[in-house]
């Protein structure tokens, strides 16, 4: 399994899961159960489809158009090994990597200090948007998150100043 992963499914184009024209993978698996979610078919760990990497990854490739891959869900950083994967393979061709997490950044950073799989996936992100989706905070016209406690990051900016950046459009 060190080659695959589970993925609920793929959107080949999208423009509204972070800049320009985008691949999205949804994640398989997720335990946040975020009151009203968008995406609960992603929540089990045993749906979706197993994929192998490196023929996701060539698709990318061959995709020359696409602005860049996102990282959805399901939570992709609970299937930490293979997103450290993909991200790691998608990162050597230089593609601009987004991802959406249920977990706070500052969540991550402890979690990452322990599990080498976020900290690769961290260190290959661009932007990353943080946090649970919260009914009570939703926001219909939010660019690129669902409610107003989520935050849109600069991940390389905020690891290299040791500080949170919010990503700037």
């Amino acid at each position: 399994m060190a080659n695959s992963i589970r993925l609920a499914g793929i959107a080949q184009q999208s423009t509204v899961n972070g800049e320009g024209l985008r691949k999205v993978f949804f994640s398989q698996g997720c335990s946040h159960g975020c009151k009203n979610c968008f995406n609960p078919e992603t929540w089990p760990f045993t749906g979706g489809q197993v994929f192998d990497i490196d023929v996701l990854v060539q698709q990318v490739l061959a995709e020359g158009y696409l602005n860049g891959v996102t990282l959805s869900g399901g939570d992709p950083f609970q299937q930490s090994e293979a997103f450290a994967i993909l991200s790691t393979k998608l990162k050597q061709h230089k593609i601009n990597i987004w991802a959406y997490t249920g977990y706070t950044f500052d969540e991550l950073l402890k979690i990452s200090k322990s599990n080498v799989h976020i900290k690769t996936m961290l260190n290959n992100l661009d932007v990353l948007i943080d946090g649970r989706f919260v009914e009570e905070q939703k926001d219909e016209h939010l660019k690129f998150r669902g409610s107003t406690n989520q935050r849109v990051i600069d991940v390389q900016k905020s690891l290299k100043d040791n500080k949170v950046h919010l990503y700037i459009d």
